[in-house]
């Protein structure tokens, strides 16, 4: 007789079975996808030479999309 208690291997995690409500997908991306972001300044701050201007680059929190600014 085996015993399959003991092996923890058959076992599925109770949140493996959970599938992502179509809600829990887009959360936080609604609004990225109307055009709103949540820009937040990259720390890494760059100098353009040829342009002597300072390139500031920004990252969405939401999504990761990137743009970059010249001042």
């Amino acid at each position: 007789m085996s015993d399959n208690s003991d092996n923890p291997d058959n076992v599925i995690p109770f949140n493996a079975r959970k599938k992502k409500r179509p809600i829990d997908k887009a959360k936080g991306r609604s609004l990225c996808k109307s055009g709103f972001h949540k820009w937040v300044a990259d720390k890494s701050t760059d100098f353009d030479v040829k342009q002597g201007k300072l390139v500031t680059r920004f990252v969405c929190q939401r999504c990761g999309k990137t743009k970059i600014e010249k001042r």
